[in-house]
């Protein structure tokens, strides 16, 4: 008979994280609801909080950081400010000369002046060009 200490060891030490599928718990209305990172649009931070976008056009409420969220989500998420995180999958625009992205949940992000090339670079390189 295992001990929980050695089956939570041996439990965690067999998954790897290549394998394992991130989910993202949100509370809503008394609910706990996982996100999986397909169905996100993009994540908006504020401080120690982030807002999570979806493709059905729900808002959530997290507590924490976009630094910690982006560290855990693909590599299809792009980081174009310093308070936008966007899933590269849902952009359908670039308007302003690349200065902001339209998603297609009808919401538009702002790229950081700093960014602007870099972006660029990541959607035209990714075959993901978009006409403006």
């Amino acid at each position: 008979m295992k001990t929980l200490g050695t089956f939570t060891h041996q439990t965690l030490s067999d998954n790897s994280s290549a394998d394992r599928t991130v989910n993202i718990s949100v509370q809503s209305m008394g609910r706990t609801i996982f996100l999986t990172p397909d169905i996100i649009t993009f994540l908006e931070g504020e401080g120690n909080y982030t807002f999570i976008y979806t493709n059905a056009g729900k808002r959530f409420l997290v507590s924490k950081t976009l630094k910690s969220l982006a560290e855990i989500l693909a590599n299809n998420f792009i980081r174009v400010h310093k308070s936008y995180l966007v899933n590269s999958d849902y952009v359908v625009e670039r308007m302003e000369d690349d200065r902001m992205l339209k998603m297609s949940c009808g919401k538009e992000v702002i790229v950081s002046r700093r960014k602007i090339k870099e972006i660029s670079g990541i959607l035209n390189h990714t075959n993901r060009r978009i006409s403006a």
